[in-house]
């Protein structure tokens, strides 16, 4: 078979990314010819002599919607000109303004925008748009657009694959026939992410206290560190340590405010999450709209506990026996008991831990990908 993927990355550190280096990668072990119209590919692919890079280099336009335009435009242009090659072309959204036979869903913008209307969404966004009034203004048009483009996007593919049930809902929402969804939830590096044990000290936290982990884009309102935030005030012998760019983000103000700054331990954007996970009791992750969560499922096969919301895709992975999952990503006072819960009791920790990376180990990156090539094995027949 002669599979086109087109992505910006097919790289192992990026969610998306690896999604698609690891299809690449399974195609390639069943020896089908893969051609990835993408800005960056990870060595190992480029020099598979069954893999054709067609490069695609945006990086010198200065916004991520101009850098996505050119990209979109410079692909269908390239595409238009020799899809005869192919048998299947899978993309992801609307990344490009040619149709793809396999349309991987990571993100429904459509949904999203329905979440930035409501009056919570908007309650909580107030200090940063009143901040930062042009970025959430770029934020907000980044997200009609896309909305439209998508729902084209999804109308042309054959099969429209939803990263998670919530994505599914999201997508017949949207009007896609329900016969025309499949379900393939993201992996998991098993290998990068297990279970052990390190010193905080080397990240300046504090060791003989509970202390729980929150990892995400910290300059929007959508990961929800605010109610975090509010929670832990509840709390009061649990510490925090936060993931994420501090440049721009209204949270450490909001810390100070509540009176948190001694039990919040702000480390900045991390390249090294899956060794901060060894050092934490467990994930807090409450998103308000999260299609999946790659950082939950990395957390429970780091063998901790994860307390998210439903409003998070990865929440159909977790049992009762594994995490904590609240009904409403805004509710303080429900975040608040569930954190006291897991801070308080070592002994639960370690048994949800357990049957947390149990949960995991049964979807591995390799996992995925076999069922993401049986399907274009399937299509093509």
């Amino acid at each position: 078979m002669k599979l086109g993927i087109v992505t910006h990355s097919v790289i192992k550190g990026d969610g998306q990314g690896r999604v698609n280096y690891e299809i690449a990668q399974e195609a390639i072990r069943r020896g089908h010819h893969v051609t990835l119209l993408a800005s960056q590919v990870a060595p190992e692919l480029q020099q598979s002599e069954q893999v054709n890079w067609v490069p695609i280099s945006v990086k010198q336009w200065p916004t991520e919607l101009l850098r996505n335009l050119i990209f979109a435009f410079t692909s269908a242009d390239w595409l238009h000109k020799n899809r005869t090659q192919f048998d299947l072309i899978k993309i992801n959204g609307a990344i490009t303004r040619a149709s793809g036979d396999v349309n991987a869903v990571h993100f429904v913008h459509s949904s999203w925008l329905k979440f930035t209307s409501s009056k919570a969404q908007t309650n909580s966004a107030k200090t940063t748009q009143s901040r930062r009034f042009l970025y959430n203004f770029y934020q907000w048009l980044y997200t009609v657009l896309n909305a439209s483009w998508e729902k084209e996007a999804f109308r042309r593919a054959r099969v429209v694959v939803a990263v998670s049930s919530r994505v599914a809902e999201d997508l017949q929402a949207i009007g896609v026939a329900p016969e025309k969804i499949r379900v393939i939830v993201n992996g998991v590096d098993l290998q990068e992410f297990s279970p052990g044990n390190i010193p905080r000290s080397q990240w300046g936290l504090p060791e003989g206290v509970p202390l729980a982990l929150f990892a995400g884009d910290i300059r929007i309102s959508r990961k929800n560190l605010d109610t975090v935030l509010k929670a832990l005030v509840q709390v009061p012998d649990l510490h925090l340590a936060v993931a994420g760019i501090t440049e721009g983000s209204p949270y450490l103000q909001l810390a100070e405010d509540l009176g948190l700054s001694t039990r919040v331990h702000f480390l900045g954007l991390r390249r090294d999450v899956p060794e901060l996970m060894k050092a934490v009791d467990f994930l807090v992750f409450p998103s308000r709209y999260e299609p999946f969560g790659l950082v939950v499922i990395e957390a429970m096969a780091s063998g901790l506990p994860v307390i998210t919301a439903s409003a998070t895709g990865a929440a159909d992975l977790l049992t009762p026996e594994s995490g904590i999952v609240v009904a409403d990503s805004d509710d303080v006072e429900a975040l608040a008991k569930a954190m006291f819960l897991l801070g308080s009791d070592r002994h639960l920790r370690q048994n949800m831990g357990q049957a947390a990376r149990t949960i995991a180990e049964q979807h591995s990156w390799t996992n995925m990908a076999q069922h993401y090539v049986d399907l274009f094995e399937e299509l093509k027949q």
